[in-house]
């Protein structure tokens, strides 16, 4: 139940305001006082602050400020006399939610009242959310400071306020499991289960009794009753990571439990009724499995209402260095080990090398790194100890540009069988600049002639 401060210095308002308040099912508690209001502030937890500009001993801007001090979520409506709406206005520019001029009327009050907490839980759900992400739950390498990993926080802040089925497609090592629990921590549902399964882990023959459950006798060796993962999620999330590899078999029956909301435990007679959102992953695509005819189409669009991609590790490098820090520090506590960093070389290896594992593979790599390094710093022949780097994959600008022009020449005569006159136009060249360009690289286009021989 929400909590509401009063400070205003005209008794009869305030104990007007606690009566109609209290009606409305809030609970209130009032005071003249400014430095009342403050020790109240700082001892309560309370929803919003209705506060009278004008006090007897200081503003109420000044409250408002010193409210924000101690608590800056939280939302505060400033009542004022027509008279002093200037200052009203200025104290929103200061942070107020908004104001409201005496004698205002009680039903636009308790609007602005539900609407102000309201705005406050889910700026607070949001917040939430991005401190787990940020290290409660450790959940570090799907944070980042690449505009990819600000878009997928965004959009996971978004999808956890409501209620629909979300699906993540991200490549092996991603962090799949960690957004879907991350999701269900920042959601409604967040007091309830978060069940997880790897439907590519569970052999075809149990994914049923699995997911469903069964009563005993149902079965050979059905000994007692099992409740399946659909139940033990009841009220909650069931995170069904790899869905891609459950058989059609399955998905059929999948499908009609995500419809109905119900569904039968094995040699069971009665049907069981749940309430659970579901997350589904795939390091597959899925719409490539439903054109193959190896994933139904309408499982597909059951499970596919919020699409979620993680960006793979080679599209957001810029986040490497944070999280080969992380994750050196927390190996070093691990190990109880004092190593500084990694020295520059260590950095470029890792700042180029492809990271086919993502984040999963960088941690392991350093891992490794920290578990047999004798020195202050890792060095780069610690890092990724099999993986040979070749030393050109950085080069400078100038070679850069002169490799791609000769490589961009070689293709035009290839595709043009050596015809010099049609390659300059498809390069959008004079016939004479071209040839400066095929002199300058040593090209001799009559090699690329069908005709010719050595």
């Amino acid at each position: 139940m929400d909590k509401i401060l009063i400070v205003d210095d005209d008794l009869n308002i305030l104990k007007l305001l606690c009566m109609r308040l209290e009606t409305e099912g809030y609970i209130v508690d009032a005071t003249p006082e400014f430095e009342e209001a403050l020790k109240k502030i700082e001892r309560e937890d309370f929803s919003l602050a209705l506060v009278d500009l004008k006090l007897k001993q200081r503003t109420g801007i000044e409250l408002m400020e010193a409210i924000h001090n101690i608590n800056p979520e939280m939302p505060i409506i400033i009542l004022t006399a027509y008279g002093t709406i200037k200052s009203a206005v200025e104290a929103m520019k200061k942070g107020a939610y908004t104001y409201l001029t005496k004698p205002f009327d009680f039903q636009e009050l308790s609007l602005q009242i539900k609407n102000a907490i309201e705005k406050a839980k889910l700026s607070r759900e949001v917040k939430r959310l991005r401190e787990i992400v940020k290290g409660k739950y450790e959940f570090t390498n799907i944070v980042g400071k690449s505009e990819a990993m600000k878009r997928l926080l965004d959009l996971v802040s978004r999808a956890a306020q409501i209620d629909s089925n979300v699906y993540l497609q991200g490549e092996s090592g991603t962090g799949k499991g960690l957004i879907a629990k991350a999701l269900h921590l920042a959601s409604k549902r967040k007091d309830g289960p978060f069940v997880a399964i790897n439907c590519a882990a569970i052999p075809e023959t149990l994914l049923e009794s699995e997911l469903f459950g069964f009563e005993k006798g149902a079965f050979t060796g059905a000994i007692y009753s099992k409740k399946g993962l659909f139940v033990q999620a009841n009220n909650g999330t069931l995170f069904l990571d790899e869905i891609s590899e459950i058989p059609l078999s399955m998905q059929a029956k999948l499908l009609q439990a995500l419809e109905e909301k119900k569904f039968y435990p094995l040699g069971g007679e009665l049907p069981v009724e749940v309430d659970v959102r579901i997350i589904a992953a795939s390091n597959k695509d899925l719409k490539e499995e439903v054109k193959k005819g190896n994933f139904r189409d309408d499982l597909f669009y059951r499970i596919h209402v919020i699409p979620i991609k993680i960006p793979p590790l080679r599209e957001r490098k810029e986040d490497i260095p944070l999280l080969a820090n992380f994750f050196l520090k927390k190996n070093c506590d691990k190990m109880n080990k004092n190593i500084k960093g990694f020295s520059a070389k260590a950095l470029k290896k890792m700042m180029m090398y492809s990271w086919p594992g993502n984040v999963r593979e960088l941690e392991n790599a350093v891992e490794c790194a920290v578990a047999i390094c004798i020195q202050d710093v890792i060095p780069e022949d610690l890092i990724l100890p099999t993986q040979r780097m070749e030393e050109d994959m950085l080069k400078p600008l100038k070679e850069a540009k002169s490799e791609f022009e000769k490589n961009y020449l070689i293709h035009l005569l290839q595709v043009t069988q050596g015809n010099v006159s049609q390659a300059a136009k498809l390069a959008h060249k004079y016939r004479a600049d071209f040839y400066k360009l095929l002199e300058k690289y040593h090209i001799d286009p009559k090699k690329f002639r069908k005709n010719f021989t050595d």
